[in-house]
Order: C-alpha cells, then sequence, then structure tokens
C-alpha cells in the first residue's frame, strides 16, 4: 500500500510517499480503508517529535516508532478482529487510527464510529480528535450551560470552529476571536460576535465572560484572567511557544498552581479519545447543529505541502488528506 512515512524526526522534508506492508489488525482492533485523514497539529507534533517530551509518551525516544504519521481519519472497514463487536465489513467509518496518510490503517474498536450519515469522508475525517477536544473542553471542564458568555480564542482553527457551534448548541452566547481574514468565516458558523484580534483586544473594554477557551494561544494568565468574570473558569487547550522542552505547556502548569487561590477556575486537559464522544459529535452532526468546516483537500502524494500551509497559520478550520 502506498503510505506518507519518515525515518527520523524532523520538518516535512523528511516525509517520503513508500509502498509499505498494509498493517495486521490485533482481536480488538478494526482494519480500514482509508479514504480521508486530517491534517492537524498533533500531526506536526508528532512529524517533529516536539516538544521533546511527546518522544516519551511512547512515540520513540531517538526514532520514530511508527513510521507513518496521521491520526484522525474516515474510509471503509476492511476486515475486523475476532474480539470486534460494534462493526463489520463494509461499514463506513470515522475516528482514529495511528498512521492514518496510508491507504490502510488499523484502529481500535474503541476510537471509532459510524460515520454521520450527511457527511462526506473528507468531512467525517477531521471530527474525531478536534471535535471531541472541543466538547470536551466545553462540557467537561467548562461546564458551559445555555445563557452563559463564552469567549473562545482561536475560533477559526480545528478546535475553535468546533468549539463555536458546540457551545452555541449547548444555549450559549458565543464570542469568536480570530484575525481579520477570518472573521466571516466565524460569523457563519454560528458566532453572535468576532473580535478581529488585530484591530480589538479582549481583555480591554467592559465585557466579561463567563467561560474562556483559550486554543493554542499564548495570550498571559493575568489578561485572561482580567477578561473572566469573578468566578469565570478558563480551559486553555493546548499552546504554542515554549521551546523544545515545555512547548508552551508551561503555562497551563501556572494556572493550575494559581487556580487553588483564586476566585476564578484555571485549567487546561487532555483529551481523552472514546467512542462515546464520537457518538455525541455524530448525533450533534446530523442533527444539523455542527459541521465541519473544511479549508483545503491535498492528495496522499501532497502531504509535506498540507503540513506547511498548516504551520502558517493560515487555515480556516481543517485541512485534508485524500487518499
Amino acid at each position: 500500500m502506498k503510505a506518507m512515512v519518515r525515518d527520523t524526526y524532523g520538518s516535512p522534508a523528511v516525509l517520503e510517499l513508500r509502498d509499505i506492508v498494509i498493517p495486521e489488525i490485533d482481536d480488538e482492533e478494526v482494519l480500514v480503508r482509508v479514504h480521508a485523514a486530517g491534517v492537524g497539529r498533533d500531526v506536526w507534533h508528532v512529524m517533529t517529535g516536539l516538544p521533546y517530551p511527546i518522544r516519551l509518551a511512547g512515540y520513540g525516544l531517538r526514532a520514530p516508532k511508527n513510521p507513518v504519521i496521521g491520526s484522525d481519519m474516515a474510509g471503509v472497514v476492511e476486515e475486523v478482529g475476532k474480539n470486534v463487536t460494534r462493526f463489520q465489513t463494509g461499514d463506513e467509518v470515522f475516528g482514529i487510527g495511528k498512521g492514518s496518510y496510508a491507504e490502510y490503517v488499523c484502529a481500535r474498536e474503541d476510537k471509532l464510529a459510524h460515520k454521520p450519515v450527511n457527511l462526506t469522508f473528507e468531512q467525517a475525517a477531521v471530527v474525531a480528535i478536534m471535535g471531541s477536544t472541543a466538547l470536551q473542553a466545553l462540557r467537561d471542564h467548562g461546564k458551559v450551560r445555555q445563557g452563559q458568555e463564552v469567549l473562545i480564542i482561536g475560533a477559526s482553527g480545528g478546535v475553535g470552529t468546533y468549539a463555536v457551534q458546540i457551545a452555541k448548541a449547548f444555549g450559549a452566547h458565543v464570542t469568536g476571536v480570530c484575525s481579520t481574514q477570518k472573521v466571516e468565516m466565524v460569523q457563519s458558523i454560528g458566532a453572535d460576535h468576532v473580535i478581529d484580534y488585530t484591530q480589538e483586544d479582549f481583555a480591554e473594554g467592559d465585557q466579561r465572560y463567563d467561560l474562556i477557551l483559550d486554543i493554542g494561544g499564548n495570550s498571559s494568565l493575568s489578561r485572561l484572567r482580567r477578561a473572566l468574570t469573578p468566578e469565570g473558569t478558563l480551559v486553555i487547550v493546548g499552546g504554542e511557544g515554549g521551546g523544545r522542552w515545555l512547548g508552551g505547556t508551561d503555562r497551563q502548569i501556572r494556572a493550575l498552581v494559581l487556580s487553588p487561590f483564586v476566585g476564578q477556575k484555571l485549567g487546561t486537559f487532555v483529551n481523552k479519545e472514546n467512542h462515546e464522544d464520537m457518538l455525541v459529535l455524530k448525533e450533534l452532526i446530523e442533527s444539523g447543529k455542527v459541521t465541519p468546516v473544511i479549508d483545503r483537500t491535498y492528495p496522499l502524494s501532497e502531504v509535506p505541502e498540507a503540513i506547511r500551509y498548516l504551520e502558517e497559520g493560515h487555515a480556516r478550520g481543517k485541512v485534508v488528506i485524500s487518499v
């Protein structure tokens, strides 16, 4: 099968399209014929091996354990393990399979769900990781409720576009923060108000928010707290910068340390990928409350170009690989 592989950590230049053997599934796994795969910051981190602690998380210290990159995907079930009960050959599915930039990928049964009937494979391929991250940030950690004022910093990105729509589905009044070129798109997915950060500072003025999601941002905790109500909640979702060791997690650590000593709740979390949340997302999508936002689609042979485009920070929503 064709697959996008690399032998070492590094920039997109280390990636190469090769013919490799189709992977073999174990008893709890499903072999999926991949139709499309998502491009996200998670792929960039696995490709580069940065920050360094990601290598300690099982990806390989000096060299990648799995040469094939990619996680989010959608496709058709080709084969099922003997202990698999939810899926059968021919089912259209979406979810997470480690090494999805390939014609076939192995995926655990508990990280798959049936594809929403109203989505293409390209749309479904970008739901699992970013959608579940937004869902867990709002529902589980932000405790979002109807009528709350919610600020989403990074509203135009992969997680942000889902967060805007999910927050609206929960009945919140949503303000999105993005750059000038992306204001119209964020408005189109349901944001009640959009702040162009090149023209306006969300922390200035009189507006205070019950819940702030800071997605991949770098605002100081003092600025974020200034925009919160006295008992508001801040959820930091990822983060960039911070060097090769911390990778932005230093700000998350400071938030966790400070939180017990102030009236506001300041925190972060690690997404727990699971079948149950994929079913929640499937229901939201099929009911018309959430729609994946796709910026560009690239063929499998152009994965390096797709990742470079993501690195530039211009994407409106998600970037997709068509296999």
